[in-house]
């Protein structure tokens, strides 16, 4: 599997570029705010969304100052959402440090997500693109409205495989297909190859959101998260949905309960063990399994739409990030 930086290497230029822009942007004259945002910037993470923007654009023609900038605009947005996505989760902790709201209060967190959006229109306002501006306020919504559908179905807390990817499609898929919609208009690719990157997107996206939920029945060390971490905060994801469905009617009745008593924790429940339990019967009825075909299946789809792109080191770079979405260990 090939390193981030590897697969970075044909934008690489690009990417500096993208820093400088990025740590302008985090600036405030607030000191209490610049120090949230330095803490936010520390830790930024993998940054994969802004590295589609360049390649999405850097495979029809050279990046420009408007791929840059949105690039800039839809790593901010993602990170304000994050920031106000665990404030209403009460997630104490994000990429293994501890939250804003919990480091800081949930006003602190909050103003500072909303800063940064403030500042997300700004960037977009200075790439003069109506397209661009309509990807990203299209955007904004799904991000809104995934976090409300996840809320709600939260609590009935079981739903099925077509709810579930709804779910992820708004909350994950629409973001990164939004990321290849842009490097692709903001480097005026044709029709025909935005309709393949935005496809490529999305099916990306997927990937990489399944991959998260099947790190929930791993007992891999690196993932830096505890494992069942979905169940306890009564999410409900592929794994689960699918070895429900298998499973013999009173066993799976049995489990549903199981998982009602732990969200609810409920009195004299040991929920170490009961989510062991559950751990089991996923494995056992192979819910794993089959997320990971399905995964698999998406990444072949995604290859497909790049079919229409010439053998090039930005194409090449594209298949090895669906590799690594896949094959990632956190």
């Amino acid at each position: 599997m090939a390193s981030l930086s590897d697969i970075r290497k044909p934008v690489e230029a690009s990417w500096k570029q993208y820093e400088k822009v990025l740590q302008e942007s985090l600036q405030s004259d607030e000191k209490i705010q610049q120090k949230v945002l330095d803490y936010i910037a520390a830790r930024s993470g993998k940054q994969l969304r802004p590295l589609v923007v360049l390649l999405c654009a850097q495979i029809c023609n050279p990046v420009t100052d408007k791929t840059l900038r949105s690039a800039v605009a839809l790593e901010m947005l993602h990170n304000a959402s994050l920031v106000h996505d665990d404030v209403v989760d009460s997630s104490d902790t994000r990429r293994g440090m501890p939250a804003v709201h919990t480091r800081w209060s949930n006003k602190v967190a909050i103003l500072t997500g909303d800063y940064m959006l403030s500042k997300v229109i700004g960037l977009v306002a200075e790439v003069r693109n109506i397209r661009i501006l309509e990807i990203i306020s299209n955007l904004g919504r799904s991000l809104s409205s995934g976090e409300m559908l996840q809320l709600h179905v939260g609590q009935s807390m079981w739903i099925d495989e077509e709810r579930y990817l709804k779910v992820i499609d708004q909350k994950t898929a629409q973001l990164f297909q939004a990321c290849a919609e842009i490097g692709a208009e903001s480097a005026g690719c044709t029709p025909r190859q935005r309709n393949a990157l935005s496809l490529f997107g999305r099916l990306l996206g997927l990937c990489f959101q399944i991959k998260d939920d099947i790190f929930d029945y791993s007992d891999l060390e690196e993932i830096g998260k505890p494992t069942m971490s979905d169940l306890r905060d009564s999410k409900v994801t592929l794994p689960l949905i699918i070895a429900l469905r298998r499973a013999p009617k009173p066993e799976a009745d049995y489990i549903r309960s199981l998982g009602e008593k732990i969200t609810a924790n409920e009195p004299g429940i040991e929920i170490e063990k009961a989510l062991e339990e559950i751990k089991s019967f996923v494995l056992r009825f192979k819910g794993d399994e089959y997320a990971v075909q399905q995964m698999l299946e998406y990444k072949k789809q995604a290859t497909e739409a790049l079919h229409v792109f010439r053998d090039s080191e930005e194409k090449k770079s594209l298949v090895s990030l669906l590799d690594f979405a896949i094959n990632r260990v956190q």
